[in-house]
């Protein structure tokens, strides 16, 4: 197990991200005693895990009491300690909000893109999909014409924005295409974000630029967060 221990700690170092069906990944997710000792790995370095049983990678992140002492001293900090700009957050928002709570409303309801919207009586019983049966792209070329004007213009959204959230890690740009990165449903708080704009400001300016989101009366997404990753999961 030590072996193992060094293996998946170093590579999660190294490569920042690793999919949840990665076979050590999964035995950290299962394995109570490898997790722990995982854990107290990461968090002798300042670190910690970051996992969302329904975001299709893990990642490492800073330990919360680590943020200060390691970024505190740059003036970026006070906006992202990514160094994104505010209009780059902005965007990072918008984009999570339009392919991450449709999907979490897919995974949810256990229903995938190509569903009919029929009924499945079997449907609660089925694993969480991860992966392109359930997460969405969005065109770039409207998500720009949407939103480009609002955040310092078409160009720069397109030049230089998006390729900076693509080398981050948010998102992935195919042939005109913005789909899921590995660490946008695992880096950013659910918890908090989905709740601020169902109910908050951005929906209504998601919603007059023709984009739709689940109802808030349809069902609390936070509730349906579970803490624990399910073992029925798919990879």
């Amino acid at each position: 197990m030590e072996h193992e221990l060094q293996t998946l700690t170093a590579r999660l170092i190294n490569h920042r991200w690793l999919p949840r069906n990665d076979r050590l990944v999964r035995r950290a997710l299962v394995d109570e005693t490898f997790r722990q000792d995982l854990d107290r790995r990461l968090g002798a370095v300042g670190l910690r895990l970051l996992d969302n049983p329904y975001a299709a990678h893990v990642a490492v992140g800073l330990a919360a009491d680590m943020h200060e002492p390691v970024f505190g001293a740059s003036r970026e900090y006070a906006a992202s300690n990514l160094g994104l700009t505010r209009d780059e957050i902005a965007l990072l928002i918008i984009v999570w909000a339009l392919i991450v709570l449709p999907k979490r409303e897919r995974q949810v309801t256990r229903r995938e893109l190509d569903d009919d919207g029929q009924a499945d009586l079997f449907g609660t019983d089925k694993p969480v999909a991860h992966g392109d049966s359930v997460s969405a792209g969005l065109s770039e070329a409207s998500l720009i014409a949407d939103f480009g004007g609002r955040l310092g213009g078409k160009t720069k959204v397109r030049n230089f924005m998006l390729g900076k959230l693509a080398r981050l890690g948010f998102i992935e740009r195919r042939n005109g295409v913005i789909l899921e990165g590995p660490l946008l449903d695992v880096a950013l708080d659910y918890r908090m974000l989905a709740d601020r704009i169902i109910h908050g400001t951005l929906a209504d300016v998601l919603t007059e630029a023709g984009h739709s989101l689940p109802h808030a009366n349809a069902f609390d997404l936070a509730d349906h967060l579970p803490d624990e990753d399910p073992e029925d999961t798919e990879g």
